[in-house]
């Protein structure tokens, strides 16, 4: 499966001020295989290390940090070959299972730079955290990757005809039916089989809706057992809690995560480090509110008030107990979880497009899904899983805010309009991996 952020890991190869490069991301989003690919692709050798349960690679990193002795016991005693800078990328995969390894990295970008290192780690700021790692801050370069995106999904399900002429469709133009009735039905497929790419490759494969439920039961089952491994004892209860909780909670109509329906009686301050345990797991993430925008957001994001959604999307929908057939004959059922998918539908687009989003409240009379920075403006986002595209929330930041232009994402085609001055884009779901190309020329369309 051809992946996005293959392009970034070329940038960092080529440039000339590399640091060692840490790439994060939820377990089992494709990070080992994307390491392996882009080495076979762009590398005359790769020298891969696994460091989970691996004493003997560990013991290579806590006798000192001279690089060129590590080196020769990774190249020579375990390899059985010289490792050579430019030539040879060197791997350490689930790095955060030994915090030498990731306390060398220091050493490796002051006298080593001209060796190309890729780390991976999916559990690392758990890791950091509970092992107390003194992390190589300034010295490390990090990439987060997440499940496949909608258009990587596309591309990999036989779609690329379908999506090269979206790709290069102009965007001041109306997709015709011809696109328009395909990516409907291919974004009813994403929101049933998500992201995660073994589930997706099984999908490409057979088309067999057991056999991806299955897949996706496998996974979650590996997450809950990820907390009995790695988590403190006393959080594994609380982080199966509000682990389940989360279905439940985007089903409400304002989404807002409250700590007191993950279990009757307990408290925020009883169930703040397990929820913080599962975002730095990224199996979780949460969309912080801002009532007063400014610039820069996270300045005044309130992190005490927020909205949890998970990782996938696919996870999302097999995990809340709707089958396949209610979301492709659009049931009353469906219709009750539309909002909650379709909102973490759309932050997991963002976020695969490097955007941080949070949502905008003001006070009980108006709620924004979505806002982000881009270039020194702040830009309004509304979200639907209709053609509807009315909105009030909407209409009232615009009036309030003025903002210079903002983002309807629905099932509604392409268009512009203004909405109280602001020049307003209407995108369909399944083009908001097209969003940067509206955003860099929004005065053209």
């Amino acid at each position: 499966m051809e992946r996005d952020i293959m392009r970034r890991l070329v940038d960092w190869k080529d440039s000339d001020d590399r640091k060692p490069m840490l790439l994060t991301g939820v377990r089992q989003c494709g990070k080992t295989y994307l390491c392996k690919e882009f080495g076979s692709r762009y590398f005359e050798d790769v020298a891969y290390f696994y460091f989970e349960g691996n004493k003997g690679l560990a013991s290579v990193f806590e006798y000192d940090f001279n690089v060129d002795r590590i080196l020769d016991e990774l190249g020579n005693i375990i390899q059985g070959k010289k490792i050579i800078p430019g030539k040879t990328l060197v791997i350490f995969d689930e790095i955060q299972a030994c915090p030498s390894a990731i306390t060398s990295l220091k050493y490796f970008c002051e006298n080593k730079r001209e060796l190309h290192i890729l780390c991976a780690g999916s559990l690392l700021g758990v890791a950091i955290k509970r092992e107390q790692i003194s992390f190589p801050v300034g010295k490390v370069e990090r990439l987060q990757m997440y499940p496949l995106s909608f258009s990587e999904f596309l591309r990999a399900d036989g779609q690329e005809a379908l999506y090269e002429g979206v790709r290069n469709y102009r965007l001041d133009r109306s997709l015709p039916e011809l696109y328009t009735n395909r990516l409907e039905q291919a974004l009813k497929y994403y929101y049933i089989v998500g992201g995660m790419p073994e589930v997706a490759a099984k999908w490409v494969e057979t088309h067999n809706i057991t056999e991806v439920e299955r897949l996706q039961d496998n996974i979650l089952q590996d997450y809950s057992s990820d907390f009995a491994k790695h988590a403190p004892k006393t959080d594994i209860p609380k982080l199966s809690w509000i682990w389940e909780s989360i279905p439940k909670q985007l089903a409400k109509d304002n989404h807002k995560f409250i700590f007191s329906h993950v279990k009757k009686g307990k408290r925020s301050s009883e169930l703040e480090d397990a929820l913080e345990w599962l975002v730095d797991a990224g199996l979780v993430y949460k969309l912080e509110l801002v009532s007063q925008p400014e610039l820069p957001l996270s300045f005044c994001a309130d992190a005490s008030f927020f909205k949890v959604y998970l990782s996938d999307v696919g996870l999302l929908r097999r995990k809340s107990g709707v089958s396949y057939k209610t979301i492709m004959e659009n049931t009353e059922m469906y219709r009750n979880f539309k909002g909650a998918f379709t909102e973490n539908f759309v932050l997991t687009e963002l976020l695969n497009q490097r955007i941080h989003p949070y949502f905008w409240r003001s006070g009980n009379t108006a709620e924004l899904d979505f806002l982000f920075e881009y270039e020194d403006e702040i830009v309004p986002v509304e979200a639907k899983a209709e053609l509807n595209t009315r909105a009030k929330s909407y209409r009232q930041y615009c009036r309030t805010y003025h903002p210079k232009y903002g983002f309807k994402f629905s099932m509604r085609n392409t268009g512009v309009h203004e909405v109280e001055g602001t020049k307003t884009y209407s995108i369909p779901l399944y083009l908001i991996w097209r969003l940067k190309d509206f955003l860099k020329e929004p005065d053209t369309m």
